[in-house]
Order: C-alpha cells, then sequence, then structure tokens
C-alpha cells in the first residue's frame, strides 16, 4: 500500500507563498496521477490540481491557476505544491493523493490519500 506524508503546511500572511511537500513510500505501477485536494471547514473536498507522474502534464482548477504550482520529484518519490499569492479564502486542510485515472478531479478515482497538512492564512 502507498503511503502519504504531507508537510509544510502552517500560518501565513495575506499575499506570501508556502511550499508543501508530499513524501510517497513508494510509486506501483498502477499509479498514474497524483495531485493535491483541500477541503475548508463547512466546505465539501475541492481538487486544486494533479500531475501524471511519468509525462508530467499538469491540470489546474480556476481556483489556484496561475497562483499555484505543482511538481514532483519522481527520484525522492515526492510531490510539491508551491503556492504564491495566498488569500484568505486558501485556508483549508490539504492532502496529496495518487490514483490510477489520467486527468481525474474527483476524489473517487484516488486510491491514496495522506493526513493533510493545515495552512492558514490571516488577512
Amino acid at each position: 500500500q502507498v503511503q502519504l506524508v504531507e508537510s509544510g503546511g502552517g500560518l501565513v500572511q495575506a499575499g506570501e507563498s508556502l511550499k508543501l511537500s508530499c513524501q510517497a513510500s513508494g510509486r506501483p505501477l498502477s499509479i498514474y496521477e497524483m495531485g493535491w485536494f483541500r477541503q475548508a471547514l463547512g466546505k465539501e473536498r475541492e481538487f486544486l490540481t494533479s500531475i501524471t507522474w511519468d509525462g508530467g502534464r499538469t491540470s489546474y482548477s480556476d481556483s489556484v491557476k496561475g497562483r499555484f504550482i505543482i511538481s514532483r520529484d519522481n527520484a525522492k518519490n515526492t510531490l510539491y505544491l508551491q503556492m504564491n499569492s495566498l488569500k484568505p479564502e486558501d485556508t483549508a486542510a490539504y492532502t496529496c493523493a495518487a490514483g490510477r485515472n489520467y486527468r481525474s478531479t474527483l476524489p473517487r478515482d484516488y486510491s491514496y490519500w495522506g493526513q493533510g497538512t493545515q495552512v492558514t492564512v490571516s488577512s
């Protein structure tokens, strides 16, 4: 079973940047897509961005396009999320995930999930 562990969350002020990491214990050949989701208090889980593990093709939701950048280091089995120009509405628990389906934005298509890391943006 793939294990995912997020790190890098914290408290920042609006306009600042933060970089999250997601360390994986390994990547089975059946895992083709890795992504980031977030869930704020009182709201449903939201897809943010994903990347194909081998080719590096990326997808972004409208809410983060132009501000967030997803990347990965295959040799280190690590996924990253660079978050720039953070806003108070970005406050949420951020979770990385891995799945089998290319370009999926649906949580049910991701088989493995981390525990999440909290990001809080003050005004």
